[in-house]
């Protein structure tokens, strides 16, 4: 499963992620909407480094994702926090909380990740779910242009304790992109090796829109990346919001 072996390398292969400066992206995106969140779930929400941000001002926040391992580590960056989150073990398609919350979010293209596009339109229905009425769901993506200029790249992270080379794929009949990991870290004076394979999907804005509309949502945006307009055509990140009417329409 993917991030068995990345989790504990995870936040240092990813320590340029401006999680603040997509924070304050999410605020404007809730101001636009009127919205003042006071609860929020973090879906696919790795390590929690957004879970923390957001429990940081002042929200109950809960971390969902479908590692055992990411959810160990964010729960011990929590307990740091008077306002921690909880973090829950949980497949996406199979989200299912004890109440509704304000807001969901879901960081750094974990919709890419649900590679079976019927996975995807009931994990929809299931945020909507979670949601109460005039609650704000946003999300990010890898675009398809993004995943498909990745084919026959290789990709290098590093530091001191940790290498790790990624050798990309993309399947033009599939849209899925494949991301071959070897990944070493050092222990003492020696590297240990591990593998893992990643798959996301190419997603286009207009099926996602579609889905979102069929899942209960209105009041859709489309961003690019970290700001207010359109995204441009070629734009690498796009994100999405989408809002639970108030009330049901029949």
């Amino acid at each position: 499963m993917p991030y068995e072996a990345l989790a504990s390398a995870y936040d240092r292969l990813t320590n340029d992620v401006p999680y603040g400066e997509i924070l304050e992206f999410y605020r404007h995106l809730w101001t636009a909407y009127g919205l003042e969140p006071a609860s929020a779930v973090d879906l696919a929400c790795g390590t929690g480094s957004m879970a923390l941000l957001l429990a940081r001002e002042g929200m109950y926040v809960l971390g969902v994702d479908r590692s055992e391992e990411m959810l160990t580590l964010a729960a011990e960056k929590a307990m740091e926090l008077d306002n921690p989150p909880y973090f829950i073990r949980q497949r996406m398609e199979k989200l299912r909380l004890p109440a509704p919350v304000d807001l969901v979010v879901c960081c750094l293209d974990g919709v890419n990740y649900l590679t079976d596009p019927a996975a995807l339109r009931e994990s929809f229905s299931r945020v909507r779910d979670a949601l109460r009425p005039g609650g704000l769901f946003i999300f990010d993506i890898n675009s398809e242009a993004k995943l498909r200029g990745l084919d026959g790249q290789i990709l290098l992270d590093e530091d001191d304790e940790v290498f790790c080379l990624w050798r990309a794929e993309f399947d033009e009949d599939t849209r899925i992109c494949t991301y071959g990991m070897d990944i070493f870290q050092k222990q003492g004076r020696l590297w240990s090796r591990d593998r893992e394979e990643h798959l996301e999907y190419a997603y286009r804005v207009g099926e996602l829109t579609a889905w979102l509309a069929e899942a209960g949502f209105s009041g859709l945006k489309v961003c690019g990346d970290r700001k207010l307009e359109s995204p441009a055509p070629d734009e690498q990140r796009i994100f999405i919001a989408a809002q639970r009417p108030e009330r049901i329409e029949n």
